[in-house]
């Protein structure tokens, strides 16, 4: 039923990219939130629903659960996101980026109890967090005008139009019951939502000024920032790639104390004979003890008297 229900889709996502690609050359030059009026309301009821519902979820999963079991939930569920980001990573040219995704993927899928545990992370594979969004833009797909969806927070037309692609391409649901799948949907919407607690927290005390517009333009611009890897362009984030040095090494990095050239030439050091600096001085030999002689007594020359 999903493949035919993603199948189905990719004729209506390509003229939604098409409309996405007119109506970023239209707004280039204008305002980039044309539909503010309907995005504050929006905002308004997604504050609403996080300070009344969400926010308290997130607080409780946060004070009751053992930190262990915050941080398996969390990487269960980055494990799942890896395999699209992974493939994301491959349809922007990014191979190495994206089968190291991949590789991460079999290692905590497999040594990481099903993804409880970032083994990969630790080997020295970093994640690449990738959607058809961020792909779109690469490719040069306008991001278009901001929008802020009910439920979902900030976005742009662009990656609107992508998201119906990331929710089909994740890999959790397939192969549970629906039962299932909404319970665990709830909890990593909760999940993520403890996550960023505290950034919450810094939010509301650095916008001192509108909110909406403080948060729109940070999304606007880390979401720029993110389809370039933090370039400005295609062909920075190239260059910057190109740059990066693969080391061969770096799955066993983290287990090694030193280096093995150091290792080898201390070993090599430590079977050396040190020098010895300091002259071998014979022993003295202590003087022997004359035996003393007895006193003589002497001879009185008085005769006893008889």
């Amino acid at each position: 039923m999903k493949a035919i229900t993603i199948k189905a889709m990719w004729r209506p996502l390509a003229l939604a990219i098409f409309a996405v690609a007119l109506t970023g050359c239209a707004t280039t030059t204008g305002k980039i939130d044309p539909y503010e009026k309907y995005n504050r309301k929006v905002f308004a009821f997604n504050d609403a629903v996080d300070t009344h519902a969400l926010k308290p979820a997130a607080t409780a999963y946060k004070r009751v659960l053992p930190g262990v079991v915050q941080t398996g939930v969390n990487n269960f569920f980055y494990n799942l996101s890896d395999v699209w980001s992974s493939a994301n990573n491959l349809m922007q040219g990014k191979g190495e980026r994206g089968l190291s995704d991949m590789t991460r993927v079999v290692i905590n899928s497999t040594f990481g109890l099903a993804g409880l545990l970032d083994i990969a992370t630790d080997a020295g594979l970093p994640r690449h967090t990738e959607d058809f969004g961020q792909t779109l833009g690469y490719w040069g797909v306008p991001p278009g005008p901001y929008v802020m969806l009910p439920l979902l927070g900030p976005s742009t037309l662009r990656d609107t139009v992508g998201l119906p692609l990331d929710i089909a391409a994740d890999p959790w649901g397939y192969g549970v019951t629906s039962r299932v799948r909404n319970l665990g949907t709830v909890l990593r919407v909760v999940d993520q939502r403890a996550v960023l607690l505290d950034a919450s927290t810094l939010l509301e005390a650095a916008a001192l000024g509108d909110r909406y517009e403080f948060i729109r333009d940070g999304y606007l611009q880390q979401r720029k920032s993110k389809v370039f890897d933090g370039e400005i362009s295609r062909k920075a984030a190239k260059e910057a790639r190109a740059d990066e040095e693969p080391d061969a090494r770096g799955i066993a990095a983290p287990y090694v104390d030193t280096d093995p050239d150091a290792v080898k030439k201390d070993s090599k050091a430590n079977l050396k004979a040190e020098p010895i600096t300091e002259p071998i001085t014979e022993p003295k030999a202590e003087p022997k003890a004359e035996p003393k002689a007895d006193p003589v007594k002497p001879v009185s020359s008085e005769t006893p008297a008889k």
